[in-house]
């Protein structure tokens, strides 16, 4: 008897499972966030082509595999160093790991996977060595922030340093050298994304404290770490107007970085040592519109 319709396809049972979890993996790591950084590293890449004088498919397509895959690599590793701190924190417990939702194995198998593909993307440059040779130093550099809470308050200039690579990696990988030009944009991601950070991390500043965890906003407290981050802030401005110089922008650029201004004090106003309810607003919204409005502003600028 042949019982063969009876038995459960198993191709088309596990398909929604896979997709299930491929969703939740894209939901720990955020990957919507990745405009956060990427808008900077394209930027770098216009200005890098606009250098060198030619534009090369190759070059775009590696920018974008190893900032997705660096990226998916370091925020996958941060949720398995912190699950059983993220367990603990209120605001944290539901993260997918502690929330069951994706197993231990699953997180490491996908941080492996991620971290191969960065490597494996910056041969995309080839010939220029750079990337390659300098692939495993940048992934063990993003990869170390995650302890960086174990024993430092400064873990914010870590992850801003971790970002600020971006810019410079695409110079560098485009052109096969380092001026002002990346070095100054850098450094604007630098002191954007250290502020913003200590602005977040004001939320768990009493559980770091209760924890032992190091954090600007934990050590100093918040009416302090606001101060910090407004300081970060106002040092961004000041590269942002350094990389307008180096990088021989028009005055269209020059009133975007007073528009940034605007909106950084904004998000500055929203967030108060006795009312962080709007932190996310000011974090995700204020600072995607950041980003992205520099990376079009930009291309404006460059090529009208």
């Amino acid at each position: 008897m042949d019982n063969t319709n009876s038995l459960p396809d198993s191709s088309s049972s596990s398909s929604p499972a896979w997709r299930e979890k491929f969703r939740h993996l894209m939901g720990m790591i955020r990957f919507s966030h990745t405009i956060f950084a990427l808008p900077f590293a394209l930027l770098a890449a216009i200005l890098a082509w606009r250098e060198v004088g030619e534009f090369r498919l190759l070059d775009l397509l590696g920018i974008l595999l190893c900032m997705v895959f660096a990226r998916s690599a370091a925020m996958a590793f941060n949720r398995l160093v912190d699950r059983k701190q993220d367990a603990k924190n209120p605001r944290t417990a539901g993260r997918h790991i502690p929330a069951g939702l994706l197993s231990v194995k699953t997180v490491w198998l996908f941080t492996i996977v991620c971290s191969v593909g960065f490597i494996a993307s910056t041969l995309l440059f080839l010939p220029n060595v750079w990337p390659v040779a300098l692939s495993i130093p940048v992934l063990l550099f993003l990869l170390g922030y995650s302890f960086t809470k174990r024993f430092t308050f400064l873990c914010h200039y870590w992850l801003a340093a971790g970002l600020m690579l971006s810019p410079i990696a695409a110079w560098l990988a485009i052109t096969g050298s380092v001026n002002w030009t990346p070095v100054m944009l850098g450094l604007s991601v630098f002191f954007w994304v250290g502020g913003f950070d200590i602005l977040y991390a004001c939320q768990d500043a009493a559980f770091d404290r209760d924890s032992a965890l190091s954090s600007i906003p934990a050590y100093f407290g918040i009416t302090t770490a606001l101060r910090i981050a407004a300081v970060s802030h106002f040092c961004m401005m000041l590269t942002l107007l350094g990389f307008w110089h180096f990088a021989e922008l028009g005055y269209l650029f020059l009133g975007g970085i007073v528009v940034i201004a605007m909106l950084l004090l904004y998000e500055h106003l929203l967030v108060k040592p006795n009312d962080l309810s709007r932190v996310n607003v000011a974090f995700f919204n204020i600072n995607a519109i950041i980003s992205l409005g520099l990376l079009i502003l930009a291309v404006v600028d460059v090529y009208l």
